[in-house]
């Protein structure tokens, strides 16, 4: 069986793992997605970062829209074997749907969220909406 290794993950009662995708270099943490087996799969045999959508309820390929796909580096299991880390080379440097580099743009000050990065692209631009 050559898919025994997603047996050692601890998926959740819904099938998935949270996924962390980590900026190969910097070490920035760029996103936060889902996995089911078959993104965590199709992840190792594309060599490029898939994921589970809970909004749409499908398997999304990173960059499918927007052109900026993460190439896969390395992956890792945490110790408890409940979360994935993908070390990634983001294409575009583009990794959040708001045009930023990363999805943590917003920064605790006090007890205000701040906007702490700049857009990079336009999101329209992206997505051609």
């Amino acid at each position: 069986m050559p898919d025994n290794w997603l047996n050692k993950i601890n998926w959740s009662a819904d099938g998935l793992v949270p996924a962390i995708a980590q900026e190969n270099g910097s070490g920035k943490i760029l996103m936060v997605a889902w996995m089911n087996r078959e993104a965590l799969k199709l992840t190792v045999e594309k060599q490029e970062a898939v994921y589970w959508s809970r909004s749409r309820k499908k398997l999304w390929h990173k960059g499918e829209e927007s052109g900026h796909t993460q190439k896969i580096k390395e992956i890792y299991l945490d110790c408890d074997e409940d979360v994935v880390l993908l070390t990634v080379e983001q294409v575009g440097g583009i990794a959040c749907h708001t045009g930023r580099h990363n999805c943590f743009y917003q920064k605790l000050e006090g007890k205000q969220w701040v906007v702490a990065a700049p857009i990079i692209k336009d999101p329209k631009k992206i997505y051609n909406k």
